[in-house]
């Protein structure tokens, strides 16, 4: 149970928050206050946010009185200060540890769907119907491919019921399931990858996974299929 100067300001439907709260809820934090704010009334904009986090963004973490920002390091934060407490997101072991971050950096770096989701809102109704011929769409779609089969053949290697790193779930884990739950929600067909496939089915089932599923993606169907090209 954490002290009574905590909060977590977070939006639904965003990658950072859903790792955020993932790795919250794996230190034994799930039970904060939180306030889910509108990203479409920019709530986030708030002078209650602002006052903690300048640039306006989430998810924006008071924590025992301490703030940080940025999902990243909010994971970080986590464990380096509550080491002992919930899962351990970072090995000691020396070998374990340099692969989890190195997979944490490799997501973080080659992980970058935006542009590609800014090039289809940009798009004309008419060039949506065959996303396939917006300029350099094709392209980005092709990046994703590529690290989706490095991916692939990562988790290949390790084998059914592993996770990124070895037979427990690390910091690498709370990056990689909350980019398949976006991937999966903008139509990627996880059937392609029966690695990432039978990993993903396994760990969304993960309680503090599904403690940090979006509400409204409970609820609401998919409506922008984006990623169905890959």
């Amino acid at each position: 149970m954490s002290g009574g100067d905590s909060i977590l300001y977070w939006g639904s439907g965003s990658g950072p928050c859903i790792r955020a709260m993932i790795a919250l809820n794996e230190k034994g934090f799930g039970d904060i206050p939180n306030k889910c704010l509108s990203f479409q009334n920019k709530e986030h904009k708030s002078e209650e946010v602002l006052k903690l986090n300048p640039r306006g963004q989430l998810p924006t973490l008071k924590l025992d009185g301490v703030v940080i920002n940025e999902s990243g390091a909010i994971c970080e934060y986590l464990e380096i200060q509550y080491k002992g407490k919930g899962t351990k997101l970072i090995p000691d072991d020396k070998k374990a540890c340099a692969e989890v971050l190195q997979r944490k950096a490799e997501m973080e770096a080659n992980f970058k769907p935006q542009p590609l989701f800014q090039l289809y809102f940009r798009a004309s109704p008419e060039e949506k119907k065959n996303k396939i011929e917006i300029p350099t769409f094709k392209e980005k779609i092709d990046d994703m491919r590529t690290e989706l089969n490095r991916w692939e053949e990562y988790l290949k290697k390790n084998g059914p019921g592993s996770y990124v790193v070895g037979k427990e779930f690390t910091m690498a884990d709370i990056f990689l399931i909350s980019t398949l739950m976006a991937f999966v929600r903008f139509g990627l067909d996880i059937n392609k990858f029966p690695s990432l496939k039978e990993y993903y089915e396994r760990v969304q089932k993960r309680e503090s996974v599904q403690k940090a599923w979006p509400p409204h993606w409970k609820s609401d169907p998919p409506t922008m299929i984006i990623l169905n090209d890959i």
